[in-house]
């Protein structure tokens, strides 16, 4: 089920909220108030109702020293923590990985100082990279999670679909209380949360669209807002992006981010390819063309658009584990004389794609097998 909103300029939690989803899943461009408007929600529902806020990032790096400090400036600066806590707080204080509500002001010598400290956080921060230290902990007040920049550009860490669950797990216990955002930029198109929460439309969105999965029998429902859904409308900031550059349109008009790949650079026949292998990558299934023609060599990949003829003979580099000889995992970590040989290929960039989404997934799988990291 989809459906559409209309534009403004910063974004708004309104429509999403209107889904009653228990996820609520918001992609965008950067800088479109997707964060803001979202911890301003969960500032509001402590200061009505008391309840709490974990705030989830992958490394602690993220949350640590200045970055915790400077989450709420913008919602400071605007005056939003005294309006939304009618004149009791102006300010918040970062300590330990916890936030709290505050009060500054003069103090009988005229110097502006913390006068005033909520007694308890009203948001806690959890990283997926140190999930295993807040085991045990108990928070039944905390009602809203916000797992902030959730997509990658750089990669992921191992099994981390499966450190998230158990980190909402150490959160929410046995409750069915609790309202989950995931934010993000459109920085990647591949990412592993989509394909382990059966996401299967994401890619495919219009921007200014919410799209709503229902899973289960249990009546999980998920939210998916593409939002920043309106390329005409220009912002005055986009003066300092206006270079030939596709790939800052995400920063402009919120489309994903692709780089620019190599594409073929030779015609040639079939009689020139002297093998063929294939990755097949988040539902995605690409035939790898080790291409000799005029003196040159490389790989040339493109997708697969029927099925594999040949599963238990073709070298295979999937995902999934098989037992069967001809199917890998990571080209990586190559095993037969072949695979050594395709490697180098690799190495030396010898490689060249159909088109730059192509690339793409094959930039992801690579990052994936622990190989190249450039974004």
């Amino acid at each position: 089920m989809a459906s559409k909103r209309k534009h403004s300029q910063y974004y708004s939690l309104n429509e999403i909220l209107k889904k009653n989803c228990q996820y609520n899943i918001i992609i965008g461009e950067r800088s479109n108030g997707k964060t803001y408007a979202t911890l301003k929600h969960c500032l509001s529902m402590y200061a009505q109702y008391g309840y709490q806020t974990a705030y989830i990032r992958r490394m602690t790096e993220d949350f640590r020293g200045k970055r915790g400090v400077e989450l709420f400036t913008a919602l400071s600066a605007n005056n939003e923590i005294e309006k939304v806590t009618d004149g009791r707080w102006n300010a918040i204080y970062y300590y330990s990985s916890r936030w709290y509500l505050c009060r500054y002001g003069e103090n009988a010598k005229g110097i502006v100082e913390k006068l005033e400290q909520d007694s308890q956080p009203f948001m806690y921060a959890f990283a997926l990279s140190a999930m295993e230290h807040d085991k045990g902990s108990g928070y039944p007040m905390i009602k809203q999670i916000v797992f902030d920049e959730f997509i990658s550009r750089i990669g992921y860490l191992n099994d981390e679909f499966m450190l998230y669950m158990n980190t909402l797990s150490t959160i929410i216990r046995q409750r069915n209380d609790v309202t989950i955002f995931m934010l993000a930029n459109t920085v990647n198109k591949f990412c592993p949360y989509f394909a382990e929460m059966g996401l299967r439309h994401i890619r495919d969105m219009k921007q200014g669209t919410i799209d709503v999965y229902q899973m289960g029998n249990q009546g999980l429902k998920i939210a998916v807002e593409y939002c920043g859904g309106n390329v005409n409308k220009k912002k005055k900031s986009d003066l300092y992006f206006s270079f030939d550059n596709p790939k800052l349109q995400m920063i402009t008009g919120g489309t994903w981010e692709i780089d620019i790949y190599p594409h073929c650079p030779y015609k040639y026949k079939s009689k020139d390819i002297i093998f063929t292998f294939f990755i097949l990558f988040d539902r995605e299934l690409l035939q790898c063309e080790v291409v000799s023609v005029d003196n040159n060599a490389f790989i040339f990949i493109h997708r697969k658009t029927t099925p594999l003829k040949d599963e238990n003979n073709d070298l295979i580099y999937a995902e999934k584990f098989d037992a069967r000889p001809n199917w890998r995992r990571k080209i990586t970590i190559p095993i037969l004389p072949v695979e050594h040989k395709l490697l180098e290929f690799f190495k030396a960039d010898k490689i060249f794609y159909q088109d730059n989404e192509v690339g793409e997934i094959v930039r992801n799988y690579l990052m994936w097998c622990g190989g190249k990291n450039e974004s």
